[in-house]
């Protein structure tokens, strides 16, 4: 997500590309970046391991639950996680920070990584949906992900089914006691 290179040794790893590209690049091209990346880097690349997959979705159910979030869809992958989450109160940036926050602490305690070493490769990148179809949609390319990737599929206790709710929805909640009249 950056817009600048400010790493002079980096430079010849390629040209710059903000967001997510519309054609992806192949497995192949990636190796071959990451293979060179991998001399230049402060850290070296890590992947997630079984254990850190359950341990990464053990902490979102965490946060998930202490934060009262609603998550449509989850899969955490290799190499990144994809979550849907409901609107909520809290900005996109502070959900993010809170499941980012407890994850690395999770997967830091497996002591397979030294403390300084990112698990994170920054803010996270948010997506603002605005139709059922396209909730629909981000719902069913997260839950393909693994089975894409040639993983198994993935069922967390913290992923509720998308029940059409929609931003901008405004939900009335009605008392059961009377209100006492005003003297």
């Amino acid at each position: 997500m950056s817009l600048e290179i400010r790493n002079a040794a980096i430079v010849d790893l390629g040209e710059l590309h903000y967001g997510r590209k519309r054609i992806q690049p192949t497995g192949r091209v990636l190796r071959e970046f990451h293979e060179a990346a991998q001399t230049l880097l402060k850290h070296s690349l890590l992947t997630f391991s079984e254990e850190d997959v359950e341990v990464i979705a053990a902490s979102f159910n965490d946060a998930i639950r202490q934060h009262n979030y609603t998550c449509y869809a989850c899969a955490v992958m290799p190499d990144h996680v994809h979550l849907l989450i409901r609107k909520h109160r809290d900005q996109a940036e502070t959900m993010i920070e809170h499941l980012q926050e407890g994850s690395r602490k999770a997967v830091l305690k497996l002591s397979r990584r030294e403390p300084d070493h990112p698990v994170w490769g920054g803010p996270g990148w948010k997506v603002y949906l605005e139709t059922r179809d396209d909730m629909v949609r981000t719902a069913t390319y997260i839950e393909k992900n693994p089975l894409k990737a040639g993983l198994p599929s993935q069922s967390w206790p913290f992923v509720k089914k998308y029940d059409g709710w929609l931003p901008g929805q405004v939900t009335i909640v009605r008392k059961t006691k009377p209100r006492p009249k005003d003297s």
